[in-house]
């Protein structure tokens, strides 16, 4: 039986990774696998999906004409790396698409540009103007200027974040490994998962240290992070290799299908959930973690007992229990420093001390999504 949420789906993110296409560590970029990374996004748009590529190699592409041979350990020699690859990388995927008569873009992203809501904005409206024109957007992190505190460190995340963007139907992720499987791949009796409808199915299967070639920087567990997210926005993701992705894409069993968690939810919720950068944090007491778990309410300051960070009003927090666990996230409606005095009082007793302004949630239910 073929694989609905695969053929039925009109907007499709692929991701595929350093290794699918460079080989083995050091090795110079593979035309033949951006090749069939193109035909394969081709075939896509003949049956009508729009398509977008996130594609890993621009640091893995430049190790070749610097004549190093394995993927740098220190952050300038890998910023380097990828400003010779990037432009080796987006060229390659320039010329092929060509041949289709297929307009392709670049398109570099950094860790702001989906944690800041400003600029989410942006990104959104530029990828979905590019597939308004008809134009296969070419993603990847902007690795030639990232930094390590703005770097989303493999592109599984960026990929899943980017799916939640622009409300992709599917995310498909090509990797060196075929498919999730219950034991390491090279283990005698391994075998392949196709399917998963619950993560709860795959808590005991050890992901640790499958998938690493020695040129990408993701991983069995960045993948899982990618499907956990995805799902949860209601996205549909398919893992597969690079061999089996065109029968894993007109719906063959093969390759592994993390099937959506939940019915697709609003974009600026998706945002605060996946997306956004929590700038400080809020501890509840029992009462309020009640309230907000089970009824749904808004934040209001009696229920918080502490404040943790700095930051302003507008941004978002993360709402924990007094154990430390965090259950929500939030976009706050005062400055860190004006909440210290706000708390454990109700908004009555504020506004009668502080005055009407203060008479409001900490967090309204409108901005609030559980995690």
């Amino acid at each position: 039986m073929k694989r609905q949420a695969v053929t039925d789906a009109k907007r499709i993110v692929l991701k595929v990774g350093s290794s699918s296409l460079t080989g083995s560590a050091g090795a110079a970029l593979d035309s033949a696998a951006v090749e069939r990374i193109v035909d394969l996004a081709t075939s896509l748009r003949a049956r009508g999906a729009e398509v977008l590529i996130v594609s890993s190699g621009a640091i893995a592409a430049g190790l070749a004409p610097l004549k190093l041979t394995s993927r740098p350990k220190d952050l300038p020699t890998q910023q380097a790396a990828a400003s010779v690859g990037q432009g080796l990388l987006i060229a390659k995927y320039n010329e092929l698409f060509n041949k289709h008569s297929i307009v392709s873009s670049q398109v570099l992203l950094t860790t702001e540009d989906v944690v800041r809501r400003s600029h989410y904005n942006t990104a959104q409206q530029t990828l979905s103007r590019l597939l308004a024109l008809g134009v296969i957007p070419i993603i990847n992190e902007n690795d030639s200027v990232g930094t390590a505190e703005i770097r989303f460190g493999d592109n599984d995340r960026l990929a899943a974040l980017v799916a939640l963007l622009i409300q992709a139907d599917l995310l498909v992720l090509i990797s060196d490994v075929d498919a999730l499987y219950d034991a390491h791949p090279s283990q005698a009796g391994a075998k392949a998962i196709h399917e998963v409808s619950n993560f709860a199915e795959i808590d005991a299967v050890d992901v640790a240290g499958v998938g690493s070639s020695g040129v990408g920087s993701g991983g069995m567990v960045t993948k899982i992070e990618a499907a956990r997210i995805s799902t949860s926005a209601g996205i549909s993701m398919l893992l597969t290799s690079l061999a089996q992705s065109a029968a894993a894409l007109v719906g063959d069993q093969c390759g592994t299908i993390f099937h959506a968690q939940a019915a697709r939810t609003n974009s600026r919720l998706l945002w605060l959930a996946h997306a956004s950068s929590a700038r400080g944090k809020l501890v509840l007491d029992s009462g309020a973690v009640t309230a907000i778990l089970e009824r749904g309410v808004s934040l209001l300051p009696a229920g918080v007992t502490a404040v943790e960070g700095e930051f302003t009003a507008g941004d978002t927090v993360e709402l924990a229990t007094q154990d430390g666990k965090v259950i929500a996230r939030g976009l706050v409606a005062f400055d860190s420093a004006e909440i210290p005095q706000m708390l454990g009082r109700s908004t009555k007793e504020l506004a009668a001390a502080l005055g009407a302004e203060y008479e409001r949630e900490l967090v309204h239910r409108d901005d609030l999504v559980l995690l």
